[in-house]
């Protein structure tokens, strides 16, 4: 069974800086893996993802601030990483980790971390 941990997130104040990363076990180098959030009262969105050939994509709103990468080192997982800086507090939300096959026929979301941008 595909398991997905999540950890990072928190309270940080605005032009703060804050690491999320997401560990993916018992799967086989997956095509998607990423960060989208979603905000009260707001859809889920799309913040940042890579895929295992190296392409990322990144929402308008992040670029230049945060950068998506995964870390290889760990041979029994996969683990993407999202680093943010310049945060804003529209960046507050609770992020969610995802995992994809590339066509998107299977995905899994992780629980999902809180972020908080304030003073």
């Amino acid at each position: 069974q595909v398991h997905l941990e999540e950890s990072g997130g928190g309270l940080v104040q605005p032009g703060g800086s804050l690491n999320l990363s997401c560990a993916a076990s018992n799967i086989f180098n997956p095509y998607y893996l990423g960060w989208y959030r979603q905000g009260p009262g707001t859809q889920r969105e799309l913040v940042a993802t890579t895929t295992n050939t190296g392409t990322t994509l990144y929402a308008d709103s992040v670029k230049g601030r945060f950068t998506v990468s995964r870390d290889t080192r760990d041979n029994a997982r996969h683990i993407v990483i999202l680093q943010m800086t310049s945060l804003k507090p529209d960046d507050s939300a609770v992020y969610y980790c995802k995992v994809a096959f590339r066509d998107e026929s299977w995905y899994l979301w992780g629980q999902g971390t809180q972020v908080t941008v304030a003073t």
